[in-house]
C-alpha cells in the first residue's frame, strides 16, 4: 500500500469526511488499490480465460470507490477491513449481472460436466483429466475449464446469500464466535479428510495451496517463490483443485 504515515491518513481521512476534498479522496484510493489487486487475483483464478482480468479490476474499483463513500470513520472497524467486503461484492455482484461465460462455453462445459459423470458411473471410479479428454477427445485444458466454470459458479451461488449491506432487509451479523457441537465436530471431521487428501498431492501443489490459501499470496509472488512463471502456478492450482474435488467426493 501507499507509503503514509498515521498522521497523514488521518489528515485525509478529516478532509474527504469533512469537505469531500478530491486531493484527499485521491490519495486514499491509491493507498487501497493493492486491496483491489488482491481480491482480482484471489477470484480470478477461478474464472475462465475469456473473462477479462480488467473488467473485473473496474468492478473491484467501484468497489473500493463505494467503500470510501460509505465508510464511517467512527465506526470501531478497520477501513481495509471494510473496504475488501465491498471490492468482493461488487465483484461478484458485477459477475453476476454480467454474461461472463458465453453460452456457447456454458453449453459445452455442461457437456463436458455431463459427460464425465456417465464416465465415472460407466468405470465406477474418478478419473484422471487426460482420460477424460481421450474418452471425450477434447483438450485436457477444456476439461479443466469446464470444471473451473462449474465451480465458480457454485462459488457465486453460495455467494448469494451472504449480505453485507445495512440498507437490505435481510441483513444480518453472524456471531463468529457461536459454535455449536455438531458443527464443530462435522468440521473437524472435515479438516481431516481434507487433511489426509491433501497429502496425497505431489510436491509442488501442496506448495502451491500452501502459499496461495495460508500465505496468502498471489500467483505471481508464488511463481517468483518457486521460479516458475504465472501461467504455470495456475495450471498446478487447476490440477490440485481438481484432484481435492473428485478426492473429496470420493469421501
Amino acid at each position: 500500500m501507499s507509503h503514509l504515515t498515521i498522521e497523514e491518513e488521518q489528515v485525509c481521512w478529516k478532509n474527504w469526511v469533512d469537505c469531500r476534498d478530491p486531493h484527499a479522496g485521491d490519495i486514499l484510493v491509491k493507498k487501497y488499490i493493492p486491496l483491489v489487486s488482491y481480491h482480482v487475483q484471489r477470484i480470478s483464478v477461478s474464472l475462465p480465460k475469456n473473462v477479462s482480468r480488467d473488467d473485473i479490476r473496474s468492478l473491484g474499483m467501484m468497489g473500493l470507490f463505494d467503500a470510501l463513500e460509505r465508510f464511517d470513520t467512527k465506526r470501531d472497524l478497520k477501513f481495509d477491513t471494510y473496504a475488501s467486503f465491498r471490492i468482493r461484492g461488487a465483484i461478484l455482484d458485477g459477475l453476476r449481472k454480467e454474461d461472463w461465460l458465453p453460452r456457447s462455453a456454458r453449453d459445452k462445459a455442461k457437456k463436458i460436466e455431463s459427460s464425465i459423470e456417465k464416465l465415472e458411473q460407466k468405470y465406477m471410479r474418478n478419473l484422471s483429466p487426460s482420460e477424460i479428454a481421450a474418452e471425450l477427445n477434447i483438450p485436457e485444458e477444456d476439461v479443466y475449464a469446464a470444471i473451473q466454470g462449474n465451480f465458480f459458479a457454485n462459488v457465486l451461488s453460495m455467494d448469494d446469500q451472504e449480505q453485507d449491506d445495512k440498507e437490505s432487509k435481510n441483513f444480518y451479523i453472524k456471531d463468529e464466535k457461536a459454535d455449536l457441537p455438531e458443527e464443530h465436530v462435522l468440521r473437524e471431521e472435515l479438516y481431516v479428510e481434507l487433511a489426509k487428501v491433501i497429502e496425497t498431492l505431489n510436491e509442488k501443489e501442496q506448495l502451491v495451496l500452501q502459499l496461495f490459501y495460508k500465505e496468502e499470496l498471489t500467483l505471481t509472488e508464488i511463481g517468483q517463490v518457486m521460479s516458475l512463471s504465472t501461467s504455470r502456478i495456475s495450471q498446478i492450482h487447476s490440477k490440485a483443485i481438481y484432484k481435492l474435488r473428485n478426492a473429496m467426493k470420493e469421501q
